[in-house]
C-alpha cells in the first residue's frame, strides 16, 4: 500500500510554494490547464494554487514513505491505548460505586447468582471455577479503604495508558521512550498470567505489547539501537521532499570543476 497516496486521497495534497525562486521552479510546472505544484507528501503534481506559501524554512514537516507508515502504526497503537484506558476508568468507577453501596451490591449478587448458574449449565460454563466470579466474591470482602486503593491503582494505570496514547499520537520522541518503558514493565505480569491459563485475550495482549516494544525499539532507534538518535533525525531530514529538492538546487549552483 502506498500510504502517501492513500493519505493524500483522504486529506488532500500538501503543496507549498517556497519564496526561493530556484526551489519554487523545481516544485512548479505550467500546464495547459494552469499551474500545478508538487505535493510534499506523495510527490505528484497537483493542479491549482498551492495550499501554503512562504520561506522554505517555514514549510511544514510532511512525513512520507515509510515514515508516514510508521506514523499511522503509532496512531493505531495510540487508539488501542485509549481503549484500554477507557476500560480501566470504567472499572475504577465501578469499584468506587461498589464501595459506596457494598452491602446492597452483595445482596443483589447473591440473588442473581442462582439464575447465572442455571444459564451457565445450559452453555457449559462452570461459575464455581470462574476467576471472574471469584474476583466478584473477593471484592465483597474487601474493606472500603482497600477498595479506594484499588480504584486509585486503576486510575493510575489508566493515566499511564493515556500518557502513552498522547505521546504516540503526537509522534513525540518522549512518547516513544515512555511507551517502551511503560509497556515493558507490565510484560512480566502478562507472561505470568499466561503461565496460569492461556486465553485469547491474554495471548493477544502479550503479542501486541511485545510486537510494539520490539518495533519501537528498532524502527525508532531508541536507546542507541539501529544507529540511535543521530540516525533517527538524519532519516527524518533526508526523507523530506523539500530537503531533497534543496540539495538538488545547491548541487546545480556549484561551479563545475
Amino acid at each position: 500500500m502506498d500510504f502517501s497516496l492513500w493519505t493524500c486521497a483522504f486529506r488532500g495534497h500538501e503543496t507549498y510554494a517556497p519564496d526561493e525562486p530556484a526551489l519554487a521552479a523545481r516544485l512548479h510546472v505550467a500546464t495547459p490547464a494552469g499551474e500545478a505544484w508538487r505535493c510534499l507528501r506523495c510527490g505528484d503534481f497537483a493542479p491549482g494554487e498551492p495550499r501554503r506559501r512562504g520561506p522554505a524554512d517555514d514549510a511544514p514537516e510532511v512525513p512520507r514513505g515509510h515514515l508516514l507508515r510508521d506514523r499511522i502504526i503509532m496512531r493505531l497503537l495510540a487508539a488501542e491505548r485509549v481503549g484500554r484506558a477507557l476500560v480501566l476508568i470504567l472499572l475504577a468507577a465501578g469499584v468506587l460505586k461498589l464501595r459506596s453501596s457494598q452491602e446492597s451490591w452483595k445482596s443483589n449478587w447473591e440473588q442473581e447468582l442462582p439464575l447465572i448458574r442455571q444459564l451457565a449449565d445450559q452453555i457449559g460454563w462452570d461459575p464455581d471455577h470462574s476467576k471472574i466470579v471469584h474476583w466478584i466474591d473477593t471484592a465483597f470482602t474487601l474493606s472500603p479503604t482497600t477498595l479506594i486503593w484499588v480504584a486509585v491503582a486503576l486510575f493510575a494505570y489508566a493515566a499511564i495508558q493515556l500518557t502513552e496514547a498522547v505521546g504516540l499520537w503526537l509522534v513525540k520522541r518522549w512518547g516513544e521512550y515512555f511507551a517502551v518503558i511503560a509497556t515493558s514493565i507490565f510484560l512480566p505480569l502478562e507472561i505470568y498470567e499466561l503461565t496460569e491459563k492461556v486465553t485469547f485475550l491474554r495471548a493477544a495482549a502479550l503479542i501486541i505489547n511485545l510486537a510494539a516494544v520490539i518495533w519501537l525499539l528498532w524502527s525508532k532507534r531508541l536507546f542507541g539501537l539501529n544507529g540511535g538518535a543521530k540516525a533517527y533525525y538524519a532519516e527524518h531530514h533526508s526523507e523530506s521532499l523539500l530537503t531533497v529538492e534543496r540539495s538538488a538546487v545547491a548541487a546545480e549552483a556549484k561551479p563545475a570543476t
